[in-house]
């Protein structure tokens, strides 16, 4: 059974395992992402972290944001490092050799958590190959992508999550281009493609919505994939008070869309039924230009000659839409 989700209050009253003391950007997102989602479970958490801005801005010798057990790896190895983590914690429980507080928290049911946090620039391409492996294999975590479409931590350039048309360091915009000539790869489908009982896209601005995702990946048995948009005040060079306001956007143009994949196997692991589900229906749906001019990275778009690409953006997102809705009426 689905957990109750805790309201405000509730979560405000929370025991932190991840502490606001830290170096990262005055309305940077991913603080928001990473309370809520080490504070949707009860259980003890293991927390294994790529590196990027969450790791280089809250572990500054000799100090540290997290309450919980944390690691640090490199950027290539999040996922595959909390895999070893979590196959060694049911190795020992096998054996009966877990320590025993542990072992207590076992018997009563509150089986350790298991959790990778990585930017997009660790998860879309660095780490991607240690990533797919892990799914592939069906450890039991959860791997937390803090999408921030840039590699913010490391100058600014561009990540295949980077929009099409954002100027980065790498794809500048200027008098002979209009920025970013990709379109953002599909992770949410790709990593539900390799089997994974549960996927889904999230935004901080829908709280509520984040946190039961993150609970039914809490409960799933297998690898957990929670693609969670970070909106970044410094390389999308919003104001800082504007974070949620910005996500906000990014969700009702659908630029950003709400959804979860569901993958149902038998006992011999073979998926018999994959479910779509739309989780938020914006109700009044905004134009894309609205969310982009939010943003400064896409005020060379608004330029006469490169308005074709936020038509070929708007286009692209509505049949993405269209697509989605398809898929959840079909129930696939």
């Amino acid at each position: 059974m689905t957990k109750k989700i805790r309201n405000l209050k509730e979560l405000s009253l929370s025991n932190d395992r991840y502490e606001g003391a830290n170096l990262m950007c005055p309305g940077c997102a991913h603080n928001i992402i990473v309370r809520e989602v080490l504070n949707a479970t009860d259980d003890p958490v293991v927390v294994a972290n790529a590196t990027g801005c969450l790791e280089v801005c809250t572990a500054v010798y000799p100090k540290t944001s997290w309450d919980t057990s944390w690691i640090h790896i490199g950027f290539e190895n999040a996922a595959v490092a909390i895999a070893a983590v979590q196959t060694t914690y049911e190795t020992l429980k096998k054996q009966g050799r877990l320590p025993k507080a542990a072992q207590k928290l076992a018997d009563e049911g509150r089986d350790i958590k298991f959790v990778a946090f990585g930017g997009d620039g660790g998860t879309y391409d660095i780490g991607f190959q240690s990533l797919s492996g892990a799914f592939e294999r069906g450890h039991n975590f959860m791997y937390v992508c803090l999408d921030n479409e840039v590699y913010a931590n490391t100058g600014g350039q561009r990540s295949s999550s980077t929009p099409i048309g954002a100027s980065t360091t790498t794809s500048p915009a200027g008098a002979v281009s209009y920025g970013e000539k990709m379109m953002k790869k599909s992770i949410v489908e790709i990593m539900a493609d390799h089997g994974a009982p549960y996927v889904a896209q999230v935004s901080p601005s829908k709280w509520k919505d984040m946190i039961k995702k993150v609970q039914k990946g809490y409960e799933a048995k297998g690898p957990v994939f929670i693609n969670a948009m970070s909106a970044c005040t410094t390389e999308w060079r919003f104001a800082s008070e504007d974070t949620i306001a910005v996500s906000d956007l990014g969700v009702d143009s659908c630029m950003w869309p709400l959804y979860e994949i569901i993958n149902e196997r038998d006992e011999h692991g073979i998926i018999y039924r994959t479910k779509l589900n739309i989780t938020y229906r914006p109700k009044n749906k905004i134009p894309v230009e609205e969310y982009l001019a939010a943003q400064p990275r896409f005020k060379h778009l608004f330029k006469p000659e490169n308005r074709h690409i936020i038509d070929l953006l708007q286009k692209a997102v509505d049949i993405r839409w269209e697509n989605l809705q398809r898929r959840e009426e079909a129930g696939v």
